[in-house]
């Protein structure tokens, strides 16, 4: 928590392409940072090559992007 009722998260998004041709994006709480982007890239590749995730649209076969989201939270007093 940081002071003032606030707190701030970060994660990791990967963002991929399904047989359907629909995005899907997979979540990883607390990165390392700076992020590594060949650590990433081949993060990516392994997913896609060892068929780990399936999806409603299918299998997963296409990178789209990858980025560090961060998100603030300021929590409100009410009565």
């Amino acid at each position: 928590m940081v002071k003032g009722g606030e707190s701030m998260s970060k994660r990791v998004e990967l963002i991929f392409e399904n047989e359907d041709g629909k995005t899907v994006t997979y979540s990883l709480d607390n990165p390392i940072e700076p992020a590594d982007p060949e650590a990433v890239n081949d993060a990516m590749d392994a997913i896609i090559d060892g068929n780990v995730f399936f999806t409603s649209g299918g299998e997963i076969i296409k990178k789209k992007a990858a980025r560090i989201v961060e998100r603030n939270v300021t929590d409100i007093e009410i009565d």
